[in-house]
């Protein structure tokens, strides 16, 4: 069976992949020929998937799974929340200048010096949807705490920050045969498998 998942971001891609299995053939935006770039303005993870799930939906006979995850820091009022992949950007003389995973995690490790409260969650929101409807939506939300400094070399994004409860290294040290077994996005994908083998037929 075909799934199209709306995302450009290559590492998320794989992670997805290898969390689906191989019962499902993966297609990237790649797929899709001139796809809009999607405006992430709600207001809340489940609300950005959406967008992106029905906007790409109906450019796609396929269904299409959107998703929309990041870190919530109770020490900063559940920031960067919503805003976790663009946390870092900076605009000068009208020009942006995109975060990186580097940028991010420093702007991070910034925002907290001195905060000896770091207890902060992940949460990923999946939506699904065909040909401009959405079908159906998961979410899943890992706990943790914000290590003081980077660690490992797996993962992307906060990786090598997030200390899972339970877990005295980081999502990036642990690695990805653990990570898929606890992560937020590994509960949201585990109701999706579940949803598919009884929704649909390969």
């Amino acid at each position: 069976m075909i799934i199209v998942i709306a995302t450009t971001n290559v590492k998320k891609r794989a992670e997805l992949e290898a969390l689906l299995g191989a019962s499902y053939e993966v297609h990237g935006l790649e797929s899709i020929i001139n796809p809009p770039e999607v405006e992430e303005n709600a207001d809340s993870f489940l609300g950005n998937a959406s967008l992106k799930a029905v906007a790409i939906s109906k450019l796609s006979p396929h269904l299409v799974i959107a998703d929309d995850s990041g870190l919530c820091v109770d020490a900063l009022d559940g920031a960067p929340g919503i805003y976790s992949a663009r946390y870092a950007n900076e605009s000068q003389n009208g020009i942006t200048q995109s975060a990186t995973d580097e940028t991010n995690n420093a702007k991070l490790l910034r925002e907290l010096l001195g905060h000896s409260e770091r207890s902060a969650h992940f949460t990923c929101a999946l939506v699904v949807a065909q040909q401009g409807q959405v079908l159906t939506s998961f979410e899943g939300s890992v706990k943790g705490q914000i290590a003081t400094e980077l660690s490992g070399q797996t993962g992307f994004g906060y990786d090598p920050l997030f200390i899972p409860d339970g877990y005295e290294h980081s999502f990036a040290d642990l690695g990805s045969a653990i990570k898929q077994k606890i992560s937020h996005r590994a509960q949201a994908l585990a109701d999706l498998k579940n949803w598919l083998v009884h929704n649909t037929s390969k």
